[in-house]
């Protein structure tokens, strides 16, 4: 038999309050290791972003430096020429290309038979062909008719009578100004008249 007085010492499970304790102590101590370990993580990828950051930087600078060079280079009056020259050369091949017959079967649709043409100019930009016609009419109603006979093919727009005179003769002598636009050819009030 076991002799015990359990009254004058209170009963305490030591050991299951000492387990708890060292629980909560490893866990504390895993948690503050985490937290270690996220600090010193995060103190390397700044410093990474940080090697990063002034590397573009400086890959920044050095690139403005090559830009400026450039710059300076481009105000080069040799490029000036170089450029002026291939706008010419494009200017060129724009009017190379440009149908002539094409035009002029336009124009011939829609001359009136008192209307004579004395010069034909076309102006060929890179997006848009300036026209200057100059005719001579017999009555001022025959280069109207003239007029609205191109305007009515729809390849020519804005035309405008520039300058007008009378001759010794008592012809009018007119410059037209207007743009050409390259198309389908569409019949003209000529054509439209002589169909029955």
């Amino acid at each position: 038999m076991l002799r015990m007085n359990l009254s004058t010492r209170p009963f305490y499970n030591e050991r299951v309050c000492h387990l708890v304790l060292a629980i909560l102590g490893g866990v504390s101590l895993w948690i503050l290791t985490l937290g270690v370990i996220h600090i010193v993580e995060l103190v390397r990828s700044n410093t990474q972003l940080t090697e990063i950051a002034e590397e573009r930087e400086r890959v920044t600078s050095e690139m403005s430096m090559q830009i400026a060079a450039l710059l300076q280079e481009t105000n080069d009056p040799e490029l000036n020429k170089l450029t002026g020259a291939t706008r010419e050369a494009n200017r060129l091949i724009d009017q190379r290309t440009f149908s002539w017959t094409e035009f002029f079967n336009r124009i011939e649709r829609t001359l009136p038979k008192d209307v004579m043409l004395t010069s034909i100019r076309p102006d060929i930009d890179i997006d848009v062909i300036r026209v200057v016609v100059s005719v001579i009419g017999r009555e001022v109603d025959d280069i109207d008719q003239f007029i609205k006979g191109l305007e009515v093919t729809g390849a020519f727009e804005e035309i405008l009578a520039r300058e007008e005179e009378t001759t010794d003769d008592g012809m009018y002598r007119v410059q037209l100004v207007g743009r050409y636009v390259p198309g389908e050819v569409v019949p003209s009030l000529k054509e439209e008249s002589l169909t029955p």
